[in-house]
């Protein structure tokens, strides 16, 4: 995907454990930028990924992520995924590949996100 977009890890995990994580994911340093617990928003018992403090335009955002909460005020930025617990047999992040690539050359994703979601339709 970084042939498409601009990645970056936000996850709502503690930084002292995530970020060696990340690095062993991510040998070929194609994440920009990391993300942890600290950049993240309370709101409700609960850290929210606010992607208005990556300061991008929010039409050219995409939060893949398996917590509607995580993304709850941005929802329309959201692509959900399913949670993946150790199946080496999984293919949800193959599912939305396609879609991904094709939403690089949208002038707002939200839009087309949004259509998505409401058909049901990642597939």
């Amino acid at each position: 995907m970084h042939k498409h977009w601009e990645i970056v890890v936000f996850t709502a995990s503690l930084s002292k454990y995530a970020d060696p994580l990340v690095d062993i994911i991510d040998p070929n340093k194609v994440c920009s930028y990391k993300l942890f617990r600290e950049h993240c928003t309370w709101i409700s018992n609960a850290y929210v990924k606010d992607m208005t403090r990556l300061g991008r335009k929010m039409t050219d955002i995409i939060i893949v992520d398996n917590s509607p909460v995580a993304y709850m005020l941005q929802p329309e930025n959201a692509m959900p995924i399913l949670s993946w617990y150790d199946d080496p047999s999984d293919r949800q992040l193959h599912r939305v590949a396609n879609i991904l690539e094709r939403l690089a050359y949208e002038p707002d994703v939200r839009k087309i996100i949004r259509k998505i979601c409401a058909n049901n339709d990642i597939d």
